[in-house]
């Protein structure tokens, strides 16, 4: 397909959205790390000017990806998939450590963090191998090595410490329920989280008590004519029990102090109000800093660079994982909706778009794409007001940073090239 060609079929719609987006997060980054000294946008000592920067490379990027052919990215998933492995293992020996995270690679002028690009690759080599087995995954072999591909990225980062960014690769399990895994996979996951959570609230024995009557209760309410499994409800009894027991010793042995502090917070877990009040001022700082600017703004907002406590650096890295804080500060609820819809109307836009391929490994690329980009919005946006405990992991095309927004863009647009080719040969 010539370049002319692929700029008349590209969706328009989403490449608008896509630089509303990074123009307002850019407008918001410049008013967080604002300097009267050097109040130049060009100024690439100042962050603003290295995003400046950064945008004018995922421009080119842009432009790269969708000059290259179609069919390359399913062609070399698997060799992307590969490297990407390659690299997050050679960060344990050649890694930048900033923060506490071993996560980048020092280039000099860049700092490179190579699960922003993993996420592209995993994507990519997921969406391949289920193309290529051609089924609904209803076989265990096929659910296996699917989780499996998902598996080894996040468990090559989780050790760097980086718990978020492996967080966002179990988004991809989307995509097998959409391609037809059993939605069993995805009652066990929440029934999970349901028992981690009340066993650090209530307690095993509660956990125990409620669930041993939900069983009684269920067993009584059944109809005559249906033969309950009593043997599977045992079985589940026996496992639930075995984690809730097991949930105390993860927490306060494998677990690192910031991390339960960060729990006692969100679960209110601290009965001492004076203790849970110091948590609050050391680990939960930023999301109450970051909650008071946002409900400083009011309806209108205070006003380019006029946020107070945006220019007091009250909230800290507010021009990165913070970001949406400054919009609610400067720009009020106007700002902030606005945002929201923005990145609402994007999620729309992508699901259509997904749906409408004629290519399984299109489709299902195009959910993987959603998966990534939605938990990454719904965890950054519900940690800084406060709804969900703090993860480290940055806002789409908002945040700070030439990695993320780099991943980012290229995520999209590679789907937007796969998009845009949807009714050639190949596909």
């Amino acid at each position: 397909m010539s370049g002319r060609s692929v700029l008349k079929r590209v969706d328009w719609l989403t490449v608008l959205l896509y630089f509303f987006l990074v123009g307002i997060g850019w407008i918001n980054i410049y008013s967080s790390t604002f300097s009267e000294a050097s109040p130049s946008i060009f100024d690439f000592g100042q962050l603003y000017g290295k995003q400046l920067f950064f945008i004018g490379v995922s421009v080119i990027s842009i432009l790269i990806v969708l000059a290259l052919e179609a069919n390359f990215y399913e062609r070399f998933s698997s060799i992307l998939y590969i490297i990407s492995a390659i690299l997050l293992l050679g960060l344990f020996i050649f890694g930048k450590t900033i923060a506490g995270a071993t996560s980048w690679y020092d280039l000099g002028f860049f700092n490179l963090q190579p699960s922003e690009f993993a996420k592209i690759a995993t994507a990519l080599a997921l969406a391949k191998y289920l193309s290529d087995i051609q089924t609904d995954i209803k076989r265990r072999k096929d659910q296996f090595y699917a989780f499996l591909i998902i598996l080894i990225p996040a468990l090559l980062i989780i050790p760097q410490p980086d718990p978020g960014s492996a967080l966002v690769f179990f988004a991809l399990i989307f995509v097998l329920f959409r391609e037809g895994l059993p939605l069993i996979y995805l009652g066990i996951g929440l029934i999970t989280i349901m028992i981690f959570i009340t066993t650090l609230m209530f307690g095993t024995t509660w956990v125990g008590i409620v669930m041993a009557l939900l069983i009684i209760l269920f067993l009584l309410l059944k109809r005559s004519s249906f033969k309950v499994p009593i043997l599977p409800l045992i079985s589940f009894f026996i496992i639930a029990m075995a984690f809730s027991l097991s949930v105390n010793f993860v927490f306060n042995s494998v677990f690192e102090q910031r991390h339960r502090d960060r729990f006692s917070l969100w679960l209110r877990l601290e009965k001492d109000p004076q203790k849970l009040e110091q948590i609050r001022k050391t680990i939960g700082y930023n999301t109450y800093q970051s909650e008071k600017a946002i409900e400083s703004g009011g309806f209108f907002g205070k006003g380019f660079l006029e946020g107070t406590r945006t220019k007091g650096d009250f909230v800290p890295e507010q021009h990165t994982d913070f970001i949406f804080s400054t919009v609610g500060e400067e720009w009020g609820f106007v700002g902030t909706a606005t945002v929201v819809v923005l990145f609402t109307v994007l999620f729309l836009r992508l699901v259509y778009l997904a749906e409408r391929q004629k290519n399984a490994f299109s489709r299902m690329y195009g959910y993987g794409l959603i998966s990534i980009l939605l938990i990454h919005y719904f965890i950054n946006v519900g940690m800084v007001i406060g709804v969900l405990p703090t993860v480290g992991i940055p806002l789409p095309f908002f945040s700070y940073g030439g990695s993320g927004l780099l991943g980012f863009t290229i995520l999209l647009f590679i789907f937007l090239k796969l998009d845009s080719n949807r009714l050639n040969e190949w596909v």
